[in-house]
């Protein structure tokens, strides 16, 4: 749009058989448009780190839950093997023939022979 003679002219155009009226954007428009453009990918960049470094931490996570449910059921069953033993424990033959094994105990009379 120009003022010329005191009378106001456009720049017309054609684009597929449409005439429309081109408009020559101003400093202040053009500036706040990129200000606006540069605040929205920054924004953008922002969001999409913070959205992968997240992500790679639940991926982190996955894997030490995957590691650590594995260490759970190896100490469960652990438990169970020292549970039964417990129980073997409590009976007295069973007690005294562990006494006489590990820690080479014997009761009188017995002879005690080492092999390897």
């Amino acid at each position: 749009m120009k003022i010329v003679d005191g009378y106001v002219t456009f720049k017309l155009g054609i684009k597929k058989g449409k005439i429309f009226m081109r408009t020559k954007k101003t400093k202040k428009e053009r500036k706040r448009i990129f200000l606006i453009t540069v605040t929205i990918m920054g924004l953008l960049t922002f969001l999409v780190g913070s959205v992968y470094k997240d992500w790679q931490q639940i991926l982190i996570n996955r894997k030490e839950e995957q590691k650590l449910n594995q260490k759970y059921e190896m100490l469960l069953d652990e438990e169970e093997k020292l549970n039964a033993e417990i129980a073997k424990l409590g009976d007295d033959s069973y007690l005294a023939r562990y006494a006489k094994e590990k820690y080479m105990l014997s009761s009188d009379g017995d002879t005690i022979i080492k092999m390897k």
